[in-house]
């Protein structure tokens, strides 16, 4: 691609956010876009700020700061270089979403300069040396000032060729995003089931109709303090499982050639599998540290108890059937082994519940770095149903965590494409043809 190249600052224009994440009175309440959701996302979608969260704004910073579509948002100022200088899209408009501190807004000139096409430039690897370059700071924090980002040398073809180079990397991008959207609902859909069948208590009767409100007997069980259905079972967890935790690692036992290895990074805060987790372990390791597709795992350290978005201890995941051969997991990882596979998806289900998490977390001690003291998690209190009900279930979690893996396998596909042809587009070895 021949094109001339132009400073940033001259075809943009780039305020540095200043909007914390407190709630003050007389300011103006909107959502804020923050570091996280900019680094994790390549577009910011009305399907994404969903999950935004709630702080308030005075009137500057709402003229300043309000995200608009065909802006660009940039990660400031991180903990290590390589985190910074990292954009998203913002792709819809929004009406109450501003941009959080650490993070940076562009804007461009739209008669010269195509924003979805400014986003795959800054996503190049040309880009991340220029921030990791040019970032002040060192130790403890890096940062990037307004001067340095106006500062980007950026190719600027011409506005068409933009357009169709940004238009490319967006189309893929939205099929990643339907993608993530099939597993938010199938999670919706296996939270709705397990709360429908082993909370109200209302499974599939020997008729087929929902058990209490079909006035299915009820018992009063003094171990759990509440009614159950009539032949539920109450057990101790610790006689129905067995568990292990993983392999401890060091920085010169991780390398990009290593097997696929679980580990605290691996869990979303909803118990789900986070892809961009992952680490590839290159050390010893035995027959009876591998996992296996669909083993519980769950994550028994954690950095911090302050913020809820790091809140993961005690929470458990089934290990995903996207890897082709050995998978291990770390030491911050519990591998829970489970010999009747329908009690391990009922578990699984069960440790989603607010509930389980307040117990578990009950048993995590420490000052900086808490962990999980797994006898408590053994001395858990559960009612099961019988077999005939939890292998119904069963069947239907698994069918769901299949599709889910499905989704997740091509997700990595379109990734890997992506990143295959980022390079190839800007240094001109391929060229987007047509619309």
């Amino acid at each position: 691609m021949t094109a001339n190249v132009v400073k940033l600052g001259q075809i943009a224009t780039i305020d540095i956010s200043n909007v914390d994440k407190k709630s003050k009175v007389g300011e103006a309440e909107v959502r804020l876009c923050n570091f996280v959701d900019v680094y994790h996302n390549w577009a910011i979608t009305d399907n994404i700020s969903q999950g935004f969260m709630v702080a308030t704004a005075n009137e500057n910073q709402v003229v300043r700061f309000s995200v608009k579509k065909g802006m660009i948002a940039i990660t400031k100022d991180s903990e290590t270089r390589n985190d910074i200088g990292i954009p998203t899209y913002i792709a819809d408009d929004f009406t109450d979403v501003v941009l959080g501190y650490h993070c940076a807004l562009i804007k461009p000139d739209e008669t010269i300069l195509e924003g979805k096409y400014l986003n795959v430039v800054l996503h190049t690897e040309y880009a991340k040396r220029y921030f990791e370059a040019n970032a002040s700071g060192s130790g403890q924090r890096y940062t990037l000032t307004n001067e340095i980002i106006a500062g980007f040398p950026v190719p600027l073809p011409t506005i068409e060729e933009q357009r169709k180079i940004g238009n490319l990397f967006s189309t893929i991008d939205k099929k990643i995003e339907n993608n993530n959207a099939i597993c938010v609902d199938l999670e919706g859909m296996a939270k709705l089931l397990y709360d429908y069948w082993f909370v109200q208590f209302d499974f599939p009767d020997e008729n087929g109709k929902p058990y209490k409100s079909s006035g299915g007997k009820m018992v009063w069980n003094e171990k759990l303090k509440r009614e159950i259905p009539e032949g539920w079972e109450v057990i101790r967890l610790g006689d129905y499982i067995t568990a292990n935790r993983g392999i401890s690692y060091n920085s010169t036992t991780l390398e990009e050639n290593g097997v696929p290895m679980i580990n605290l990074a691996s869990f979303n805060v909803d118990s789900t599998y986070k892809a961009s987790g992952l680490k590839t372990y290159s050390g010893a390791y035995g027959e009876d540290q591998v996992l296996r597709p669909y083993d519980l795992v769950m994550c028994n350290t954690q950095q911090t108890a302050i913020d809820p978005a790091k809140d993961i201890i005690g929470k458990a995941l089934l290990v995903p059937d996207i890897f082709d051969g050995d998978i291990v997991s770390s030491h911050h990882v519990t591998t829970i082994h489970v010999a009747d596979d329908a009690f391990k998806y009922y578990l699984h289900a069960e440790s989603k519940t607010t509930w389980f998490h307040k117990y578990v977390a009950g048993f995590a001690s420490g000052t900086n770095i808490l962990g999980l003291d797994f006898n408590g998690v053994l001395n858990y209190k559960m009612p099961i149903p019988p077999k005939e009900i939890m292998s119904k279930f069963a069947n239907i979690s698994h069918s769901s965590e299949a599709r889910k893996n499905e989704v997740i396998r091509e997700n990595a596909d379109l990734v890997g494409l992506r990143d295959f042809l980022l390079p190839m587009l800007m240094n001109g070895q391929v060229k987007v043809k047509g619309a």
